[in-house]
């Protein structure tokens, strides 16, 4: 089956196996996000993150650039964020590295794990828009998920990772939009501990060190 192809040809082998039935696969199928680590670390050197974790943030991110974003529906921009990386739970997470010598199809792969649930109206037309790049909502998806690896590597670069900071500013010019710039760069100047640090209660650190 090639990556373009549909979830048609899958769609047989599903005989005797009820909607209902396939929407319990496909849960199930997305619990195995939680346990597909996301590869690039490993070259990193330090962080760590599954599938599902990195997805659950590029939604929020996406989200929020399409608030940032005039004409934007943050709707549906959360909701190509959401699925876009739905098919890693069946073909792992290929890093630039793992790319140079494999390929995965990824199209093939979601097609299948959609076959018989009735989602596949909903959801690939999702995907094909996400990859096809030309809505706002696209690349506003596809900033977010730059975004949510900004701010692991701008996380890393603050706990002393010396590699981080090359990392950061190489995904920094991948990205497409204002929105996704301005936030980025502001992530980027921005102490990850700061939200807590220096939050309503700033003089919580000198209580705890008997100054106050």
């Amino acid at each position: 089956m090639s990556d373009s192809s549909e979830y048609s040809d899958f769609q047989a082998n599903f005989a005797g196996r009820d909607t209902l039935t396939r929407l319990a696969d496909f849960l199930f199928e997305c619990g195995m996000l939680r346990k597909t680590p996301r590869t690039g670390y490993q070259f990193l050197g330090s962080g760590a993150e599954n599938v599902a974790e990195h997805s659950f943030r590029t939604s929020v991110v996406g989200y929020v650039l399409a608030t940032m974003t005039e004409g934007a529906n943050p709707s549906h921009t959360a909701m190509l964020c959401l699925f876009h990386d739905l098919h890693e739970a069946r073909t792992g997470d290929f890093n630039y590295v793992n790319r140079r010598y494999n390929s995965s199809q990824r199209t093939a792969a979601l097609g299948d794990t959609l076959a018989g649930t009735g989602l596949a109206p909903l959801l690939l037309p999702l995907w094909h828009e996400l990859e096809a790049v030309q809505t706002l909502e696209a690349q506003l998806a596809q900033d977010a998920d730059q975004i949510d690896l900004i701010l692991n590597l701008k996380e890393q670069q603050d706990l002393g990772n010396p590699y981080a900071k090359a990392w950061l500013d190489c995904a920094l010019e991948r990205l497409r939009t204002p929105a996704g710039r301005e936030l980025a760069v502001r992530i980027s100047q921005t102490d990850h501990t700061d939200w807590w640090f220096k939050g309503p209660d700033q003089s919580w650190w000198e209580r705890k060190n008997g100054k106050a």
